[in-house]
């Protein structure tokens, strides 16, 4: 009788993917300010962590009071928690106990590019200089309102920081609106996969260039098969201030959410969550642009930052190991930080090879 084999069955004989990228990812309580569960301070979207000067090293979204979303009659209120946002900064000596220490960089005076809301930080430590990226948005925040990168820099850790004088990534803005009502849902055009929205910047410096990894959102988003319409992409420049220059492949991924990446084996891992085809799996671009998966995940938890080690290429999961990632009170809508890890252990348990009878 002839072999049958299901559409799976098919699909399957592509597997072929070892064990050696799998892990769990679990989250663990860490202490003082940023564990606090405040029901008025939100804390969240921890950056990469750093080692500098004997300190960990984190920058984060800081915002103050509830949020009553879109359409509350008051252009002033404060939309999400990531609106009204400026970026602080706190330090640890072990990577568990937290202080606050200051404001790293604020929200621009009014009528500038960055005067609503500055969040979403993250840190690349460089020729001893320290470059923070992050997401800013322009006052009154609507439903249509275009979301931008910029860049800051400072000589120490602890600032002070210097901002450029205008966004290094603006959203393509390549669709069209319908009609005047303020619904990002209603267009004519939806244009490139990041012609709304350009967010969660990660900067690395990789094969001499700058490129900086960012998710995009399309006007006119639409659901799209396992989540929301979100994807990656990257912009490339020569020197760190710009200009970036999107590039051909975008978009690089086609799904993700918050945007997760580390050194690997000479090329970029990727860790995409929450939304998409692809969503919870680890991935592999040996040229930082053409990613394959190289293990599907149970899930993980939301913005991590991961902690930066110089000893990423020891195995695939090292750039992973450790690091920050936030948390969401579901009654009060506001956030705080806990500490995320990997679990290797059930992997480790099949690699043993054991039998049993």
């Amino acid at each position: 009788m002839e072999k049958k084999l299901s559409a799976a069955s098919l699909r399957a004989l592509n597997y072929t993917k070892g064990p050696e990228w799998f892990c769990e990812i679990v989250t663990k309580p860490i202490t003082g300010d940023l564990a606090e569960n405040d029901p008025e301070v939100t804390r969240r979207d921890p950056s990469a962590v750093i080692h500098a000067d004997g300190l960990f090293h984190v920058w984060y979204s800081k915002s103050k009071g509830r949020s009553h979303g879109f359409g509350s009659g008051d252009l002033d209120a404060k939309t999400f928690p990531w609106d009204h946002c400026d970026i602080w900064y706190a330090t640890s000596t072990d990577g568990w106990h937290w202080e606050e220490q200051s404001l790293a960089v604020a929200r621009g005076s009014k009528g500038s590019y960055d005067d609503r809301s500055v969040f979403t930080p993250e840190i690349l430590a460089h020729e001893g200089k320290y470059y923070l990226v992050y997401q800013v948005v322009i006052s009154p925040y609507l439903r249509r309102s275009f979301e931008n990168i910029s860049l800051a820099v400072a000589d120490s850790p602890s600032g002070p920081w210097t901002k450029l004088p205008g966004p290094i990534l603006e959203a393509s803005a390549d669709g069209e609106w319908e009609g005047e009502e303020d619904n990002r849902f209603l267009v004519k055009k939806k244009g490139s996969f990041d012609s709304h929205k350009v967010h969660d910047p990660t900067l690395m410096f990789y094969q001499g260039k700058f490129c900086l990894y960012y998710k995009g959102e399309p006007m006119g988003e639409e659901m799209f098969f396992g989540g929301r319409e979100t994807k990656w992409g990257v912009a490339i420049a020569d020197k760190i201030e710009g200009p970036y220059i999107r590039s051909e492949y975008n978009p690089v991924t086609n799904s993700g959410h918050e945007v997760c990446v580390w050194h690997y084996n000479g090329g970029i891992a990727a860790m995409l969550t929450t939304d998409g085809p692809e969503k919870n799996t680890l991935q592999w671009a040996p040229d930082g642009i053409n990613f394959e998966i190289q293990a599907v995940i149970k899930g993980a938890p939301h913005a991590n930052g991961l902690f930066r080690t110089s000893d990423h290429d020891i195995g695939p999961l090292e750039g992973l190991r450790w690091g920050l990632c936030h948390v969401v009170d579901d009654e009060t809508g506001t956030g705080y930080i806990n500490r995320f890890e990997i679990d290797e252990s059930l992997k480790e348990y099949f690699m043993k090879r054991e039998t049993y009878e």
